[in-house]
């Protein structure tokens, strides 16, 4: 007989600690695990479903609702030199007026869309903490977006790819009031899925909707080139700045002027355009995009 001898060694694994930014970030994944329910995630694979097909902005919204109360949704992308293209919803039938006008022309007074363009647009954000201080004064307001009627707006924004971003905008109206803490926790915290399936989304189908997208410039071309000619370079920035929904105080501290400064080129801007009103130098700059597009044209 053999005798077979087994020699056994004692290992010792010295484990080091957990630091407190590793316990933090496990703390935080489970939180966020925890907020989203079995319901979710079978929600979640059913858009994953879509993710080649036309349907998936419906099913997007679908989902949405089960995370966060809203009236209206629209989903669009912005690009650099283009005008936005509306992927959500697709039918023309259901864009209001209102919404055409928006796409055409005064998006370009967005505040969102000027977030975007200067790449400070958080995730996910309201519309009412990066709107400028008089934006409900401007004629931008007035004559577009209030007729949206709605009293808050959620914006989930992600980069498509370096020069488009996707926006999808969250409505509510009166009835129904300003988003609650827990569904904005909600939508934080399902965030990253929904910005890899919508870039997986744009991936697969972005052709569908670029064929028919018109060219328009950007808003620092088209508030450089309004009344140029007629008004000097510092009224020019001025006036950009009023446009976008600015007060003479956030105007004064923006370009290291006084406010005193800012009345004067105010009054030097209508004396110039021949306006007395921000509505009709509202009007002119439309007209000034309406030639801008038929030059391109």
């Amino acid at each position: 007989m053999i005798n077979c001898i087994f020699v056994i060694t004692k290992i010792t694994v010295q484990l080091k600690p957990m630091t407190k930014m590793r316990k933090t970030s496990m703390v935080a994944s489970k939180a966020n695990t925890e907020l989203i329910s079995p319901e979710t995630f079978k929600e979640l694979a059913i858009l994953v479903n879509h993710l080649r097909v036309p349907s998936f902005p419906n099913m997007l919204e679908n989902f949405l609702s089960g995370l966060c109360h809203f009236d209206t949704i629209i989903m669009v992308t912005y690009k650099k030199s283009f005008k936005p293209i509306i992927l959500h919803p697709k039918n023309r039938s259901e864009h209001s007026p209102t919404l055409n006008m928006y796409i055409n022309q005064a998006y370009i007074l967005d505040p969102l869309f000027n977030s975007i363009q200067q790449g400070t647009t958080p995730n996910i954000s309201r519309l009412a903490d990066m709107a400028p201080d008089s934006f409900e004064d401007t004629e931008y307001y007035q004559t577009c977006y209030k007729k949206f009627d709605l009293v808050d707006e959620i914006n989930l924004t992600i980069a498509l790819d370096d020069s488009t971003t996707c926006a999808i905008s969250l409505g509510r109206k009166r009835l129904m009031g300003s988003i609650k803490r827990g569904e904005m926790i909600k939508l934080k915290a399902v965030y990253p899925l929904l910005e890899a399936l919508i870039k997986q989304f744009w991936l697969a189908q972005s052709r569908d909707y670029l064929e028919y997208v018109p060219s328009h410039g950007p808003i620092q071309y088209a508030l450089k080139t309004f009344a140029c000619g007629v008004l000097t370079q510092r009224e020019q920035e001025v006036l950009g700045l009023i446009l976008r929904g600015h007060s003479s105080k956030a105007i004064a501290e923006t370009l290291g002027i006084s406010a005193g400064t800012v009345k004067v080129h105010r009054k030097n801007i209508h004396a110039r355009l021949d306006t007395s009103t921000q509505s009709e130098i509202f009007t002119l700059f439309l007209n000034h995009l309406d030639e801008m597009d038929k030059d391109r044209n």
